[in-house]
């Protein structure tokens, strides 16, 4: 399939029932301000671009929410519990986002969208939720211009200070997305 800009991509999730199934079980929490994001998005684009027809394995499923008033951490490992009791075979990661900068040694984040922009890589920035309709949104706040073009970048805020950009570059190393994704073209701080 060839993935031109935002309309492609929103055919491309909402035809594959993998993700729409992830997507609806994530929607059942009602969580605020929630989004499936980072490697989950990435992968399946980049599966596509290489013509893969087997899923690149994944770690884990980000799943994000904003709440300033529950930044407790547990909560996040009940929501994990509720996810995996509804999804088992699923490698749930849920964070709030309203307290993942104290984590991160950054300033606040004002939103989940706010929090995927400040991710290492532009091409990682992305996120997908389901509306009311059960209509696929993407979040793409670097453009899709990278992730089209498989370019690994850092993101302005991973380019802001040595130590950020240190981070960067040994998430480069760990990860490895080039020995998964060939046609990749990795960019260094």
């Amino acid at each position: 399939m060839l993935i031109q800009n935002k309309e492609d991509l929103l055919l491309l999730f909402q035809t594959d029932g993998w993700i729409m199934d992830i997507l609806k079980t994530v929607k059942t929490l009602e969580l605020p301000d929630w989004w499936v994001c980072a490697g989950f998005v990435r992968s399946k684009i980049w599966d596509t671009l290489h013509g893969y027809r087997e899923r690149t394995p994944l770690a884990d499923v980000d799943v994000i929410f904003f709440d300033p008033a529950e930044v407790d951490e547990g909560y996040e490992k009940e929501l994990e519990l509720r996810l995996q009791q509804l999804a088992p075979t699923i490698p749930w990661s849920v964070k709030n986002e309203a307290r993942m900068h104290l984590v991160n040694d950054i300033p606040p984040y004002t939103s989940s969208e706010d929090a995927i922009s400040k991710f290492p890589e532009t091409a990682t920035g992305l996120g997908l939720k389901l509306d009311v309709w059960d209509q696929v949104i993407v979040t793409t706040p670097w453009g899709l211009e990278d992730v089209l073009e498989m370019n690994i970048k850092p993101t302005p805020l991973f380019q802001s200070s040595p130590e950020l950009a240190a981070i960067y570059e040994k998430r480069i190393v760990q990860k490895n997305l080039k020995s998964k994704w060939p046609q990749v073209t990795v960019f260094h701080t």
